[in-house]
């Protein structure tokens, strides 16, 4: 329910942040993005088995509510809106095309939630948060600011240790170390 209400209240901000430049078409994608994460928690079914330890709470606390400390006023343009917003559709699309792949699986504490090896799964171990990468990227790039980077940066370390510890609980499945095998990529292929 925090979650939810988080999530409004950044949708509300990016809501008044558009309606004062409308052209700033990054501001309702990434918007767009947080509201599909609200949606999926309140749908998804409770695991069996979760980390609760505090490192793993704390990292998955900030990569939860880091838009709260995202800058949604304009800044510099290092690539141009239209072009930040065909990325960021890009990103948005293959998030959602991973989150219809996990179905009633989602969740933000690493877990076991079941393992999923189809749809976007078949390709990297942890496609949504490729498509968070793009479409992060890119308002990023549309929208710099040193304040956004610094969001990012610990954003995307939180993610890694996410990453590493929702691995390490999932390893103890056989299913999930031959899923491993087939799919050796966690989420940039040739990458991590």
């Amino acid at each position: 329910m925090t979650s939810a209400l988080a999530g409004s209240w950044f949708v509300y901000a990016g809501w008044v942040q558009w309606r004062l430049a409308p052209y700033r078409l990054t501001l309702p994608l990434v918007v767009l993005g947080e509201v599909t994460v609200v949606v999926l928690l309140l749908l998804s079914h409770v695991p069996d088995k979760r980390d609760w330890r505090p490192f793993s709470l704390c990292c998955t606390l900030v990569a939860t509510y880091y838009f709260v400390a995202v800058r949604l006023a304009p800044g510099v343009h290092l690539i141009s809106e239209p072009t930040a917003c065909v990325f960021q559709a890009i990103g948005l699309g293959w998030a959602l095309f991973a989150k219809l792949s996990l179905r009633r699986s989602f969740g933000l504490l690493p877990a076991n939630r079941g393992i999923v090896t189809t749809g976007a799964y078949r390709f990297v171990r942890h496609p949504i948060y490729t498509g968070y990468f793009v479409g992060h990227m890119a308002f990023l790039l549309a929208n710099f600011c040193w304040q956004n980077v610094l969001v990012y940066v610990l954003l995307y370390a939180m993610q890694i240790v996410r990453v590493l510890r929702e691995e390490a609980l999932l390893s103890s499945d056989h299913t999930y170390r031959a899923y491993m095998q087939r799919v050796r990529f966690r989420a940039v292929p040739g990458v991590f």
